[in-house]
C-alpha cells in the first residue's frame, strides 16, 4: 500500500523486537502479530498521512522509544534525500 504512494517504511531492530513482543501471545503464538502491526504501525501511519505529516516520496523510520515504551515515527523528507 505504501509503495503505491511512494512511501518507504524502515523498522529499526529495536522496533522489530518491540513489535514481536507485543504481537506474541503464548497461547496463540505469533497469530496476534497481524493485529499488532495494524494497530501499532498501519493505523498511526494512516493518521499521519491523512494529516499531511507523511507525504509521497518520504521515508518513515519506526523506532521503539526506550523512555516511553512506545513506537516513534521519524519522517525523512523527500527533498532532503535528493
Amino acid at each position: 500500500m505504501l509503495a503505491e504512494r511512494k512511501i518507504a517504511l524502515k523498522l529499526t531492530e529495536r522496533a522489530r523486537e518491540w513489535l514481536f513482543r507485543e504481537g506474541f501471545d503464548p497461547a496463540y503464538g505469533a497469530w496476534p502479530l497481524k493485529r499488532a502491526l495494524q494497530r501499532l504501525i498501519q493505523d498511526p501511519l494512516a493518521q499521519k498521512m491523512l494529516k499531511g505529516e507523511v507525504l509521497p516520496g518520504d521515508t518513515v523510520t519506526v523506532d521503539a522509544d526506550p523512555k516511553t515504551s512506545a513506537l516513534r515515527f521519524d519522517r525523512s523528507h523527500a527533498e532532503a534525500l535528493a
